[in-house]
């Protein structure tokens, strides 16, 4: 496939494959450029982002030059839009113009999907959505009282767009999808019907096209495009990732658990390195080794649970706190990131404690953090994965050793912790066995982290940070080649009062045991929250949905080697299968896990009953009472301890499914 420019009475269109993908005339220009202002203003992973744009043109005359058309404003060049096979190339012909906003081709009546992994809406039409990685945001709605006192008392309320993983890659549903090829700040703008806005801070952009039959081939695409990750291990699918941190309790508490029946894949205790006490919560302590004062003799406590076919898993970032042993031998090393004023090391505010940033601009950085933190600290003591945390974190004003201006590296910095984290488990040859997942991501993030988390919701059902948000999180990233994502079971986030009930948690549960992960969170204030080992009830209701995870094993296998043959997600969109139906289109409240299980997780605070969409033209069969139901809208009760799930009776995995309601009989 190939563009193909066409000229028409008043301009002309640029097309592929039947698809007009830009059009240009006097009245309704592409494309406008100007020179950017901005005051950029980060407090603890939060941005504040503004410009005041000069001298901005609009250029309306055109001509043509080979395999390129120039803008002009009256006969004064200003842009050249130039194209190969499938792509094409913005670029201002004065490069003082560092702004540029290119208008392309919209159908009136077409549906967006993308942005990375977005937590409030799937479908984005209407709305615009900023590109840069931060900190999502605690309440995430302007019009709640959570999210107006954390923005009023650290700029951290966040709104609908913020996210750890943005990527200015979207599809559309004439099935062609659209990425810009840059990681400065960028903006994806759907509020007018008439045509996609993408505004770009750089003087040149690239747009990568691609178009297909259908959304199946779209997203393989994409997915082979920006790398598909390894198949996951099957240690982390055949049960739950228990999460603790209570040091050397936790493997005490560990055993209730396994008492309480609980299919346990593996103990992780994010507090190995040690904890720090804040106003937040209980922080960990960021010098990336075992602390012996909390984890006495861990490494023979490891290879214990290991004889018992449990792994271990820790947690890491990429920074290293002032008042650790790690941050003093990467000060000497030469790898951390310097101020721009002075050869001083850049100090960031984590909140109440400051620390440096690992420069992985530098070849010899990463080298060292992969092996000496990643390698010999970690891995080599038998740990079998961890959090590899943050990454959104980059100041736009740092002094960087590759001489990249922080502004256009801060987009790029999770995939070069990703690619860190990656190394770290190839030079031991883990990779596919040891396990790291990340939140923080950008365009290509899925060619080395085998894992997504959906990042740190509030312990609640709120519409735009509670519990539903980790549904739309994975459907949007599986679009570009994040096959797999879960989420902190029973959320994370705890302030202000706000804490968990023992419904989230039951609800909580239920949702993550139909994820590809399943995997436990204590939260930032764990002494203030129900825990699942805090009641018999909860550690029952764990335990059960453990086993559902885990008894589901044999059909995830089956879907991680789907994705790896095809890139496609695990959890997918209905219209994924079902592409003619368009009222499945803004759905995403329910996902189909692989193509012979749908899944609608109760997500609203006291509902006992569920709306849910039955696609295609055959019946589906409830799990838990045996029923068919055929194609449509259905009101199905869902009390809890059974959340709507449906399979495909035809299924070669029909009787697998059919013994789920035995797992979950009283």
């Amino acid at each position: 496939m190939k563009l193909r420019l066409e000229i028409e009475q008043t301009g002309f269109s640029l097309v592929l494959a039947g698809r007009t993908v830009l059009r240009h005339s006097a009245d309704c220009p592409s494309v406008t450029v100007a020179r950017g202002h901005p005051t950029v203003t980060m407090l603890r992973g939060n941005f504040r982002i503004e410009d005041a744009p000069q001298g901005q043109t609009t250029p309306r005359d055109w001509h043509r030059d080979g395999d390129a058309v120039v803008l002009c404003d009256d006969t004064v060049p200003v842009v050249r839009i130039a194209w190969t096979d499938a792509d094409l190339t913005v670029t201002a012909c004065d490069p003082a113009n560092d702004r540029i906003h290119v208008r392309l081709y919209a159908d009136p009546h077409e549906y967006v999907w993308g942005g990375g992994e977005q937590m409030s809406y799937f479908a984005l039409n209407g709305r615009r959505f900023p590109m840069w990685t931060s900190e999502p945001g605690v309440g995430r709605d302007k019009s709640t009282a959570l999210t107006q006192v954390m923005d009023q008392t650290g700029m951290a309320g966040g709104d609908y767009w913020n996210t750890n993983y943005p990527q200015p890659t979207f599809m559309t549903s004439r099935w062609l999808a659209v990425h810009c090829d840059t990681t400065c700040y960028s903006v994806l703008d759907f509020t007018d019907p008439a045509h996609h806005g993408v505004e770009i801070w750089a003087s040149s952009a690239r747009f990568v096209l691609f178009a297909q039959d259908d959304p199946h081939h779209l997203i393989a695409r994409l997915a082979s495009y920006f790398g598909r990750p390894p198949a996951l291990p099957d240690w982390a699918i055949g049960g739950a990732i228990v999460g603790l941190k209570a040091g050397f309790a936790s493997f005490d508490r560990l055993e209730r658990f396994v008492d309480a029946g609980t299919s346990v894949a593996a103990l992780w205790c994010e507090d190995w390195a040690g904890v720090r006490e804040t106003s937040f919560g209980r922080r960990l302590f960021w010098d990336w080794r075992y602390s012996a004062a909390r984890y006495p003799d861990l490494p023979a406590r490891i290879d214990a649970l290991h004889a018992r076919g449990i792994r271990f898993m820790a947690y890491a970032n990429p920074y290293l706190a002032v008042d650790g042993a790690l941050y003093r031998e990467a000060q000497a090393g030469g790898h951390l990131c310097l101020r721009q004023d002075s050869d001083a090391v850049y100090l960031v505010d984590f909140g109440e404690f400051d620390c440096g940033v690992l420069d992985f601009t530098r070849a010899e950085t990463c080298d060292w953090f992969a092996e000496r933190v990643l390698g010999r600290e970690m891995l080599d003591i038998g740990i079998d994965g961890w959090m590899a945390d943050f990454g959104e974190y980059l100041p736009t004003d740092v002094r960087l050793a590759s001489g990249i201006d922080a502004m256009a590296a801060h987009n790029l910095w999770p995939v070069l912790w990703a690619q860190v984290n990656a190394a770290a488990l190839a030079a031991r040859g883990r990779t596919g066995d040891a396990l790291f997942f990340m939140r923080a991501g950008f365009s290509g993030v899925s060619r080395h982290c085998p894992l997504l988390w959906a990042g740190d919701q509030s312990v609640d059902f709120t519409r735009h940070d509670g519990i539903g948000t980790v549904i739309t999180a994975a459907l949007s990233a599986g679009l570009v080649g994040n096959a797999y994502s879960h989420s902190d079971c029973g959320g994370y986030t705890s302030l202000h009062g706000n804490v968990r009930s023992v419904e989230l948690m039951q609800r909580w549960c239920e949702l993550a045991a139909f994820a590809p992960v399943m995997r436990s969170h204590e939260g930032n204030r764990p002494d203030d929250n129900l825990q699942y080992d805090s009641t018999p009830e909860l550690l029952a209701c764990f335990a059960a949905w453990s086993r559902v995870h885990a008894h589901l094993a044999p059909y995830v296998r089956h879907l991680c080697d789907d994705a790896v043959a095809t890139g496609l997600p695990v959890q997918r969109p209905l219209f994924v299968h079902y592409p003619a139906d368009r009222e499945l289109y803004a759905i995403q409240d329910q996902y189909l896990y692989g193509a012979d299980l749908l899944v609608a997780p109760v997500i609203e605070a006291g509902s006992t009953t569920r709306c849910v969409v039955l696609p295609g033209d055959r019946p589906w069969r409830h799990v838990w009472t045996g029923q068919d139901h055929a194609p449509g809208t259905v009101t199905i009760a869902a009390p809890i301890g059974q959340p709507p799930v449906f399979y495909r009776p035809d299924s070669v995995y029909a009787a697998l499914f059919a013994g789920l309601r035995e797992i979950m009989a009283p």
